[in-house]
């Protein structure tokens, strides 16, 4: 370390008297300087010294300036007790005072708050408030600094404490220095540093020490005795020095830690103020007798390299060792100021400044980073270059050097005729190590440890600069002081070769002709007497070991990795295989790697070739070299036959050929040209050859066709040579569809195979309409049909089945399944029934029921068993076997399909909150419903849903005795939670009301007139005559007709025919109906006064046939068929095995209609208006438009 001055001043007043320098500050961007000097404020300019302007507005002495740290204004404090703030512009904008004389100022870095120090108090000033809060203290005030983060304010006081300060100027730690007030507190500093984890305080007394505190007042260290009384204590920028000055005369630099590390200037007066410029490394001393002198310090590098390990200087104090391959790095603490640093093998000797330390590789491990002390020299050495050996240390003086071992014993002393210049350990057994030393007269000698001659191995006219040995201590490498980097041959001292432009130099350790050396900014690799390879390198080469370069550049040594191409190549094109082989072994590049082995393969060097082409792993060639290397063996030598293999290997085809030809060959070359299926080369081979060879070619040729991956080359070979099926083949499985629709139209209809193989592959892919044509042109409709079935083109499916019907159940079978896969069930059992599959029509049927059942679709349920059950009517038609199963399915299935066509509007009355059903619909619905669950009841019908709404409405309608016949029945049920209260309610309610129904609920039988209970033990039937209740399906009242039944022996077909005479009768009047016919129901409007004088002999059967405990059925003669009108019968047509049922209304007022599908009965209104809404019957869904 050494200080430059850059500029010095003195300052005077105008009688010449010599001005203090109390305190000086920086300008945050280090461009202006602020000096207290004498009762004036002086601005310098610190790029060089120039005065800026002198400030005057104090009328005492300024003791003290600071910078904010933003750089817009700056403060000095005088004896004069005021403060002036200045702005950066230097005008004074603000004047405030105090009791006493100023001491210290300071701005805080965070806030800009200023905190000015009296002897009585101190002050905090900022720009947003007008005045200046003042606290008292019980000592004068002598420094003061604010924390990096601005939260708290040091005061160093006369009476040896220091008070630290929350920005409100509450004091929050008080430390106690141990020699009271005869140690006053002159100087304190917080480290800047923002890696240090605590706020460090530096504290300097007039007990002349130097301590160090956390911010909580716990001391960090030891104290630090300086010997003299310190005025000033400054840190540098980052925090890694202090700069100390005081009444020794001298500023100091010191550690962070306060480890004395040497002199920076010397003065001739007390030294009352030291600053260190932001950022950089100058330093500003202001003196007693009026000096300011600025400084720039300069840090020279300690350090030492052997082979990949450096050591450093760090923080002036600590060594780093470095691995340069590893990039590992290892810090040594000394805690003193490090002079020289010397490494080699495992030995690490470090120069302090009373001793030396020489360490030692804790294991013999090349990675091994870990250190250990093995001995200490404890003396003071002076000078200027440090080696250290296995056992000893070779200390430099300018023309002396000794040999101490590591026991401070001086074993030998060589006394040089010039300056030593430059020494370097060369190596050798431990104790007997070689040293190689430069001199100022251009000497270079050889010095063994053990030996007390040195050896001249060469005189040259100038000053040796750098020196390199190579491996085999056989070249000398020097760069003397004019940069020439000249290389001799140690044993002929002849000179090899120089280059201009070095300033260092290094020999390869790996290779011995390869040196390297820098200068201008450039990196210069020398391989053998080549030319010189350049590439762009900052710095000094000081090793070289393999590819990689060590490289030292300011303070920081790297690796630098250089690929060996360059020489690599140099050496090839010389076609010295070994040595480019060498060279490439330090580190080239794959390519650099396969280069070789190709150009060595050429040179017919196998051994180097094989070497090389393992290093890339290409077995290919390495087979070649083996199979040559073998016939070698068996005694072939004929260079040009190998050398026709290697141009073959490489794709040299065409010399390849002629050296083939020239050597006598000739078949090689033409397997060459056909393994390679280059034909027409081939042909042009055999231009004037024998036809054998001719027919071999083409043969081959047809081989290789088979076997191409040029597929559709080959599929136009089979085309030519016939062989269709494999060309189709081929075609197909590329999916070349234009070719193989060509081909399909080319083949005649007699060809099956082929034309069914296109036919296939025009299926699998998706190409139908080729398909269809290839099978049309077969004729092959059977495929065709199950053509259009795979591919679901369903119309021209039925297309074809309606020319050819023997095709249906390819057709519809698969359709009603594809229907059925898409949730198209009811045309799916529509297509089912038509392919004839009646089983699987009423599986689907039954799942669709059960599937709506679950789903509470009670409509849709009724609907699908209707269906149901007319499909077993369909099967009991059809098949014998099976008449009596389904004719029993069939009257079960239009049972529930009843029962569900009810529930379904009282469920929805049920769940939803209002019914678009009237009151009396609901009660007969419910009632109904109620006779029919007196056994099992059905999947999904609610019997408590069916006495809720049967007991509700007969409360609301009068038929109280029902009601609470249907709330006693619910007390046994399970009822949900939501009705339960509602039903206990109503239960109390209808108890209150008279136990009768109200007459106008009670049905009468229209076939004995009797009036029948609500609820009756023959549920829906007469109690008395048994004659089942015909209901309107939509209102569920009863309606006026009676069921009769035919004598034995009338057919269907005469009744109807009996009934349609329409026998005219005598005295009546003529009747007034109105007839409503079409083809979708059957309608009866009667209207005629009838006078009843006349009897009616059906009214005859009705009396005299009713009675007894069994039901009597009405049975009717031809006589009585033929005295009824057909407009009073109502005929249910049932399809074969059923028979027909035959009704007559007995109140030819009221219109009925019989809906002709499912012959459901309805009040001719209510129909009408159900066919109205939904376009189709309610029942049976039969669309109003069809026809019957």
């Amino acid at each position: 370390m050494r200080a430059a001055p850059t500029w010095i001043d003195k300052v005077h007043d105008r009688d010449k008297v010599e001005q203090c320098i109390y305190d000086v500050a920086f300008k945050p961007d280090g461009t202006q300087l602020i000096v207290a000097a004498g009762n004036r404020v002086l601005v310098y300019d610190t790029a060089d010294g120039t005065l800026v302007q002198p400030l005057k507005g104090h009328k005492d002495t300024v003791y003290c300036v600071a910078y904010a740290k933003d750089g817009k204004r700056f403060a000095s404090g005088s004896a004069d007790k005021s403060i002036i703030i200045w702005t950066s512009k230097l005008e004074g904008i603000l004047k405030y005072t105090h009791n006493d004389s100023i001491q210290c100022v300071a701005y805080n870095p965070v806030t800009h708050q200023l905190a000015s120090c009296s002897s009585g108090d101190f002050g905090l000033w900022s720009p947003e408030q007008k005045s200046v809060s003042k606290h008292k203290v019980s000592s004068k005030i002598t420094c003061c600094g604010w924390t990096n983060d601005g939260q708290y304010l040091a005061l160093g006081m006369m009476n040896g404490v220091v008070s630290i300060r929350n920005k409100n100027g509450e004091e929050k730690v008080k430390i106690e220095r141990p020699g009271g007030s005869s140690s006053p507190i002159w100087s304190i500093a917080w480290n800047p540093s923002k890696d240090e984890h605590h706020d460090i305080l530096a504290v300097a007394d007039w007990g002349q020490r130097l301590s160090f505190y956390q911010l909580s007042g716990k001391q960090i260290g030891k104290e630090r005795q300086l010997n003299f009384d310190p005025c000033c204590v400054s840190y540098f920028s980052k925090g890694e020095y202090i700069v100390i000055g005081g009444s020794d005369k001298q500023a100091s630099l010191y550690t962070k830690d306060g480890v004395r590390l040497g002199t920076i200037v010397e003065q001739n007066s007390w030294v009352w103020t030291c600053r260190v410029k932001p950022d950089s490394n100058y330093v500003v001393v202001g003196c007693q007798d009026g000096t300011i002198a600025f400084f720039h310090l300069v840090f020279s590098t300690v350090h030492g390299l052997y082979k990949d390990r450096y050591a450093y200087r760090d923080s002036m104090t600590d060594v780093i060792v470095q691995h340069l391959i590893t990039e590992q790095k290892v810090r040594i603490k000394c805690r003193e100021l490090v002079k020289k640093i010397a490494i080699y093998r495992s030995r690490l000797a470090i120069q302090l400044p009373e001793k030396i330390l020489i360490y030692e590789l804790s294991s013999d491990d090349s990675s091994d980073m870990h250190y250990r002390v093995k001995e200490k020299i404890g003396r003071r050495f002076e000078c200027n270059l440090l080696v250290v050996c296995s056992q000893h240390i070779i200390l430099c003086q300018e023309k002396r050097l000794q040999c101490l071992s590591f026991s401070s014993v001086k074993e030998k002393e060589w006394i040089m005729e010039s300056l030593i210049r430059y020494i370097k350990v060369i190596g050798g057994p431990p104790g007997r190590e070689g040293l190689l030393v430069g001199l100022k007269n251009g000497a270079i000698l050889k010095i063994f440890v053990d030996n007390p001659f040195p050896i001249l191995l060469l005189k040259q006219n100038t000053s040796v600069r750098c020196l390199d040995m190579s491996t085999s201590r056989r070249k000398l490498a020097v760069v003397d002081e004019h940069s020439t980097c000249m290389v001799y041959d140690i044993h002929t001292k002849e000179l090899l070769f120089q280059e201009p432009n070095a300033n260092s130099v290094a020999w390869n350790t790996q290779c011995e002709d390869m040196l390297c050396f820098s200068g201008s900014n450039y990196l210069n690799i020398k391989a053998s007497n080549f030319p010189v390879h350049q590439q762009k390198m900052q710095g000094f080469v000081v090793g070289y070991n393999g590819s990689k370069i060590f490289c030292l550049h300011v303070y920081s040594m790297a690796a630098v990795e250089v690929p060996q191409s360059a020489p690599m190549y140099q050496y090839l094109e010389r076609r010295m295989f070994k040595e480019a082989y060498q060279i490439a072994c330090l580190g080239v590049t794959d390519s650099d790697w396969r280069d070789l082995a190709t150009e060595a393969l050429e040179g017919l060097d196998f051994d180097t070739a094989k070497k090389a082409f393992i290093r890339v792993r290409d077995l290919r060639y390495l087979e070649l070299i083996n199979s040559i290397e073998e016939r070698k063996k068996r005694g072939e030598n004929d260079s040009e036959l190998f050398l026709a293999d290697v141009y073959a290997y490489q794709g040299r085809f065409h010399e390849a050929a002629k050296l083939y030809k020239r050597s006598g060959h000739d078949n090689r070359a033409l397997t060459m040209y056909t393994d390679l299926r280059m034909f027409e080369y081939a042909k042009d081979f055999l231009a004037s050859g024998d036809p054998k060879d001719t027919k071999l070619l083409m043969k081959k040729q047809a081989d290789w066709a088979k076997n191409s991956k040029e597929p559709r080359t080959a599929a136009e070979m089979y085309l030519t040579a016939g062989e269709n099926l494999k060309a189709i083949e081929l075609i197909g499985e590329h999916g070349w569809v234009d070719m193989l629709i060509d081909l399909a139209r080319k083949l005649d209809k007699a060809e099956r195979e082929p034309l069914a193989r296109c036919a296939e592959f025009f299926k699998k892919l998706n190409h139908h309409g080729y398909a269809a044509e290839t099978y049309s042109k077969m004729g092959d409709l059977k495929a065709l049909v199950q053509l259009h079935v795979e591919a679901k083109h369903w119309d021209e499916a039925f297309g074809l089945v309606e020319k050819h019907p023997q095709y249906k159940d390819d057709v519809y079978v698969p359709y009603a399944r594809w229907l059925a896969e898409n949730d198209r069930f009811e045309e799916a059992q529509r297509a089912f029934h038509k392919a004839g599959r009646q089983d699987e029509a009423v599986k689907v049927l039954e799942q669709l029921t059960h599937n709506a059942v679950v789903e509470s679709r009670f409509n849709d349920a009724s609907y699908y068993y209707w269906m149901l059950s007319m499909q077993c009517l369909d099967i009991a038609r059809d098949n014998g076997e099976k008449k009596e199963e389904m004719l029993e399915k069939f009257h079960r299935f239009q049972h529930l399909a009843e029962l569900y066509h009810v529930y379904h509007s009282i469920y929805h009355y049920m769940v939803e909150p209002f019914s678009s059903n009237m009151p009396e619909t609901l009660f007969n619905l419910a009632r109904f419903l109620y006779h029919n669950l007196t056994k099992d009841i059905p999947l999904g019908i609610s019997k408590v849903y069916t006495l809720y709404a049967l007991a509700k409405q007969g409360k609301a309608l009068g038929g109280y005795k029902v009601a609470r016949h249907a709330f006693e029945k619910l007390q046994g049920l399970k009822i949900p939670a939501r009705f339960q209260e509602s039903v206990e309610r109503s239960f109390l309610t209808v108890r209150s009301k008279p136990y009768h129904d109200s007459e106008e609920l009670i049905p009468m039988c229209y076939r004995c007139s009797t009036h029948n209970p609500l609820l009756g033990h023959q549920g829906n039937a007469c109690v008395n005559c048994r004659q089942p209740f015909i209901y309107s399906a939509s209102s569920y009242e009863v309606l006026p007709l009676v069921e009769f039944y035919l004598e034995d022996g009338i057919t269907d077909e005469e009744a109807v025919s009996l009934i349609d005479l329409e026998v005219p009768r005598v005295d009546r009047k003529t009747p007034r109906w109105k007839e409503m016919s079409s083809g979708e129901s059957q309608s009866l409007m009667l209207d005629d006064d009838v006078d009843g004088s006349e009897e009616d002999p059906f009214t005859a059967k009705l009396s005299f046939e009713q009675g007894g405990s069994e039901f009597v059925p009405v049975t009717v003669s031809r006589v009585v068929l033929r005295s009824m009108s057909r407009r009073d019968v109502l005929i249910k047509r049932w399809p074969k095995p059923l028979r027909w049922q035959y009704y007559r209304s007995l109140l030819p007022d009221v219109s009925i209609t019989m809906c002709p599908s499912c012959f459901e009965m309805f009040h001719s209104e209510d129909y009408e208006l159900l066919v109205l809404q939904h376009n189709c019957c309610p029942y049976c869904r039969r669309p109003f438009e069809e026809p019957n």
